[in-house]
């Protein structure tokens, strides 16, 4: 097996994302916890690593990404013993290269303008202009769902990047099932993976609560 050292946190979705994608292939991953609110990922030693200090990075025995598609995609295509899950024929390609571009500019984009309000600004309360703006995002997901999976009738990375957002974003601003079944049913869909709990599911909750709770304390502290 290769050695396959993962720098990671799993609050994070992108890394979440990348986690899903080791579980589908079979790789077993050395998990280096980074604490972002910490500061970890603004160490000499980190930024040696990656200069963007972002997380998740992949050091693939001396081989270094730094940017979760990116991971995702060098896992399928290096250890894959199939296409499958990031297909090679190029319109199937397109598609899933689409749904990835969505979920990194919409879905987790909107996600982090709330979240980098409530972890590092502080704020008591998520301006309802963020609000809006996430739901919009689940009408896009919503509407561009038209087969099981995010990018045609096949589970791909796609799927794995987007559920690792929204199964987050859920925790905090919610998904009515009236008004969103086509993505409810695919939520329920990936949850049956039998290392979804594990990999997502746990992570997303924790992230979710995590919210909540710092926005009751930002609360506290303006009081």
């Amino acid at each position: 097996m290769p050695k396959l050292v993962l720098y990671t946190t799993h609050l994070s979705p992108p890394c979440r994302a990348v986690e899903l994608t080791a579980k589908a292939l079979g790789l077993e991953l050395e998990r280096k916890t980074i604490n972002i609110l910490a500061g970890d990922n603004l160490t000499p030693e980190f930024l040696k690593l990656n200069p963007k200090h972002t997380i998740p990075v992949l050091d693939d025995n001396g081989t270094i990404i730094g940017e979760s598609h990116a991971i995702m995609i060098y896992l399928v295509r290096k250890y894959g013993k199939t296409d499958a899950l990031y297909p090679s024929e190029i319109v199937q390609q397109a598609r899933v290269n689409e749904a990835l571009h969505f979920e990194s500019g919409v879905l987790f984009a909107r996600l982090r303008f709330i979240t980098e309000l409530v972890f590092f600004a502080r704020k008591p309360e998520i301006p309802e202009d963020r609000i809006e703006n996430v739901r919009k995002a689940y009408r896009l997901l919503e509407d561009s769902l038209c087969d099981e999976f995010v990018a045609g009738p096949q589970m791909t990375v796609a799927d794995f990047s987007c559920i690792s957002t929204v199964a987050s974003t859920v925790g905090f601003i919610s998904l009515d099932k009236s008004e969103f079944p086509r993505t409810n049913a695919w939520m329920e869909r990936m949850k049956q993976l039998p290392y979804y709990e594990e990999s997502n599911g746990i992570g997303a909750t924790e992230l979710g609560q995590f919210v909540l709770k710092q926005l009751a304390e930002n609360t506290r502290s303006k009081v």
